[in-house]
């Protein structure tokens, strides 16, 4: 018999790993469709290289900032929540720790546990450490692994440039006549790829995921193709 291994990624670990990566497959997809819409616009309207790339660098900039921003702020409200409750925790633990010996029993007791098991569990769990066994059958918090908003926001930042990148490259380095075809098919697959991704890591249909991906990319770059080119009939 072989023994088993334990390199694998368990419970909470594997799901913030997968949580971080479908936020990053998202923020590219955000990325991909937003700076797509906006250098399909101006191609509408000019076929100038020097403004498509200035229409799209600032797009990539003004979205990866917006998105960094954005979680930072969102991340750092759910940790400030979680080192709030923890505090609340920790404080009645220190007040009353036989009525939170009993709720930590009560817990494992609705998880499955016999009531004798779970007041065993629960007095074992609380002579190692009381807090962290509170923070995470409680409060389903993980004390050693808080949100960290920097990190979020890093991460967003990437992977919205990355996203970013494949329409502002596909519409300023092909010749004048190809740009457009280039763009679309380039972005279209692109959609394919993320959405598949998405899929698989949330365990859901990959083809309504795809197909929501390309409609509503393909949606977005037919409208801002349509107002840049009524934008510069107007002009001319």
């Amino acid at each position: 018999m072989t023994e088993p291994t334990h390199d694998e990624a368990h419970g909470g670990a594997l799901g913030l790993r997968l949580n971080w990566l479908r936020a990053a497959v998202l923020g590219a997809n955000d990325g991909i469709v937003s700076t797509a819409g906006i250098v399909v616009g101006v191609a509408g309207a000019t076929q100038s290289r020097s403004t498509l790339l200035t229409a799209g660098l600032a797009g990539l900039l003004a979205g990866s900032m917006s998105m960094a921003a954005g979680e930072y702020v969102s991340v750092s409200t759910q940790r400030d929540s979680e080192k709030a409750a923890l505090a609340v925790e920790k404080r009645e633990l220190r007040e009353q720790p036989e009525a939170e010996l009993r709720e930590l029993a009560g817990l494992l007791e609705e998880r499955g546990l016999s009531p004798e098991v779970a007041r065993e569990a629960a007095g074992q769990l609380t002579a190692r450490d009381a807090l962290r066994a509170h923070a995470r059958v409680e409060l389903g918090i993980n004390p050693d692994e808080l949100t960290n908003p920097w990190h979020a926001a890093w991460a967003s930042f990437v992977a919205f440039t990355v996203g970013a990148l494949l329409p502002l490259l596909a519409i300023v380095l092909p010749p004048a006549a190809w740009r457009l075809p280039v763009t679309v098919v380039s972005v279209l697959a692109a959609l394919v790829l993320t959405g598949w991704t998405s899929a698989r890591l949330g365990a859901a249909d990959p083809k309504r995921a795809v197909l929501r991906n390309v409609v509503g990319g393909a949606l977005a770059m037919a409208v801002t193709y349509a107002a840049g080119r009524l934008l510069g009939a107007a002009g001319a």
